[in-house]
């Protein structure tokens, strides 16, 4: 980055699971967190949009704690910056706030520390980071993102043809993860894992098929997660129920929850929108198209930032 250059730093959102694509299937979806980056003598985080607030303005900053374990890892020590952060992605509603923190953080130490880093080398460490590769691999890659983790291992395919309107109905209420993934069970049976994954399955060959009704066929009969989560979100199955009506073509829980995401051939998502909006009025439904660029890094005009 030249003299004079500010660094830009724009993670999309996601969705992760589409139903019974549990911690292997993601989506990235059109909200952003931002980074704007400046030199400074030390660490200063500038929270643009309100809800950020409630984060540390110093060095202990998730994103910053994760540029500094990314930076340390290659040898290298980050240079104290101001960083200016919005954000439209809520917090702890299931659309990936955490996972495109992670990308952020490891842009960050990438960029200023001129670590060039691959996208395979961002997706193991984001992966290894969250745990799984879903939500981080779809805001660093964007698109459709199907993908696996097996030790350190991280394999992922990207696909970006799909075209899909995506509503997210967003409570207003928080529910954590830690708190919806303690409702699964521990175990499956050998024959209710082999047709949960059947499931899993037929659902990404009905959405590249374009063979949307099947799609949401399989999206509702999940096995891996929607069973036990639904009793922590009471308004999705009249969501469900209700959406398929205004004509989604599948409904399922975005990530760990509460929000729910409705799919819609192109076209039919803004009256899908208004409907939902009618009906769930304590509710915010948003109109979202799929991300198609991932994280996305490049700089304008200010002073420069350099690795010590």
């Amino acid at each position: 980055m030249s003299e004079g250059e500010m660094l830009i730093i724009k993670v999309p959102g996601s969705s992760a699971n589409l139903g019974p694509g549990f911690d292997s299937i993601g989506l990235a979806l059109n909200v952003y967190i931002t980074l704007q980056v400046e030199n400074a003598d030390h660490w200063e985080i500038i929270p643009i949009s309100e809800h950020l607030n409630v984060f540390p303005k110093d060095e202990t900053n998730y994103i910053i704690q994760i540029a500094m374990q990314t930076a340390e890892k290659y040898n290298q020590k980050l240079p104290g910056c101001k960083i200016s952060v919005s954000s439209d992605i809520p917090l702890a509603r299931g659309l990936g706030s955490s996972a495109a923190a992670i990308v952020a953080g490891i842009e960050l130490a990438d960029s200023l520390c001129k670590l060039q880093l691959s996208d395979q080398e961002k997706l193991e460490l984001a992966s290894r980071i969250e745990g799984h590769p879903d939500n981080v691999g779809a805001s660093l890659l964007g698109g459709l993102i199907v993908g696996c983790q097996r030790g350190e291992e991280v394999s992922a395919e990207v696909f970006s043809h799909l075209a899909l309107d995506v509503i997210a109905v967003v409570p207003k209420e928080e529910l954590l993860t830690k708190e919806s993934r303690g409702v699964l069970p521990s175990s499956l049976s050998y024959s209710d894992a082999v047709q949960a994954g059947a499931i899993g399955n037929v659902l990404i060959a009905a959405l590249f098929s374009s063979n949307f009704e099947l799609a949401g066929k399989m999206m509702k009969a999940d096995l891996y997660h929607h069973p036990y989560r639904k009793e922590l979100v009471p308004h999705m199955a009249i969501i469900e129920e209700k959406a398929i009506d205004l004509g989604a073509f599948g409904v399922a829980l975005s990530g760990a929850g509460p929000t729910v995401l409705c799919l819609a051939e192109e076209g039919k998502g803004k009256a899908l929108a208004e409907g939902l909006s009618k009906l769930f009025p304590e509710m915010d439904c948003r109109s979202l198209k799929i991300d198609q660029a991932g994280s996305q890094v490049y700089t304008e005009s200010r002073n420069s930032l350099l690795c010590k």
